[in-house]
């Protein structure tokens, strides 16, 4: 049963979402279309577990839905209209101080939190 949330829930749930590489890695490859999760654990070198989890959560946030064709479920995102909001977040230009130190001295992201090449 689908509903509407609050703008608020909205903004946590795709903040929860993409806050985690994994989720969006598979984000990123939904955006282009519907796939299986053998096809995102191929693809993205990934466990079969680790897909299913990450695939949960994103399922249990409202961003994708699994459409079961036989005993196999196909992933999409849930609504075009979330769709084309991340393809336009994908080409937004981001004002970053590159000097400036990130505060997850474990963030994954090249030169943040060192503030040089890792």
């Amino acid at each position: 049963m689908l509903n509407i949330t609050s703008r608020l829930d909205v903004m946590n749930r795709l903040g929860r979402a993409m806050a985690d590489p994994t989720r969006s890695r598979i984000l990123l490859l939904l955006l282009d279309g519907p796939s299986y999760p053998a096809i995102i654990t191929r693809d993205l070198e990934l466990s079969r577990s680790n897909v299913s989890n990450h695939l949960a959560c994103l399922r249990d946030c409202g961003i994708v839905v699994a459409e079961l064709e036989g005993r196999r479920a196909r992933y999409e995102i849930a609504d075009p209209h979330l769709a084309r909001a991340l393809s336009a977040l994908l080409e937004t230009t981001l004002a970053v101080d590159e000097g400036a130190q990130c505060i997850d001295p474990s963030c994954p992201i090249e030169m943040c939190a060192t503030g040089g090449a890792r």
